[in-house]
């Protein structure tokens, strides 16, 4: 019995490998480059250029689909949401989970959606996609316990779990969507 049920799932892991290799091979550089960018005032503009950059690429991949009006209320409702937490987070830093988790548990989401379409047992994908990113940014605070110019911080394990749960029901919410929209053609 092979370990992945198709080529899509394989990829799929290997990409959250990566993302997650990437995410803990910055741990060390991360603080010190952060508190470069803080010192010459460009830690806020360097992530608001990141975020337009990525909400940009995002946008223009959506509306080459042609969305539905459902599938707009959706995006609004999530942008509304995101918005939201955004300005409730204090840091530059601590909004980076929003990507670097969120992003995470959709490609966890997606494989595991890619195994169960191809006939493999996997208990509600949404919650696990959530609950393995939550322990994948709690093992990120628990190895920053470890380095000298970091810290253990469970508001950081927060703001993973918060970030895979938005991005995994944006998910949800988006597909649920398209789907009510193939069903009535």
């Amino acid at each position: 019995m092979s370990l992945f049920t198709s080529d899509r799932e394989r990829r799929l892991w290997l990409l959250v490998l990566a993302v997650i290799v990437a995410i803990y091979a910055t741990l060390g550089p991360a603080g010190t480059l952060a508190a470069f960018l803080r010192e010459n005032n460009l830690l806020r503009i360097t992530i608001a250029v990141v975020l337009v950059l990525a909400l940009g690429a995002i946008t223009w991949q959506w509306v080459k689909r042609r969305p539905s009006r459902g599938e707009i209320g959706v995006a609004l409702a999530v942008a509304t949401v995101y918005l939201m937490v955004w300005v409730r987070i204090h840091t530059p830093e601590e909004r980076t989970h929003l990507f670097e988790y969120g992003l995470v548990a959709v490609l966890i989401h997606l494989a595991l959606s890619e195994r169960l379409r191809n006939g493999r047992l996997v208990p509600v994908a949404a919650v696990l996609a959530v609950v393995v990113t939550a322990l994948v940014g709690w093992l990120d605070e628990g190895i920053q316990a470890l380095l000298p110019n970091r810290f253990y911080d469970i508001n950081d394990v927060g703001f993973n779990a918060l970030a895979g749960l938005m991005a995994v029901g944006a998910s949800v919410a988006l597909t649920r969507v398209r789907r009510r929209k193939g069903d009535k053609k």
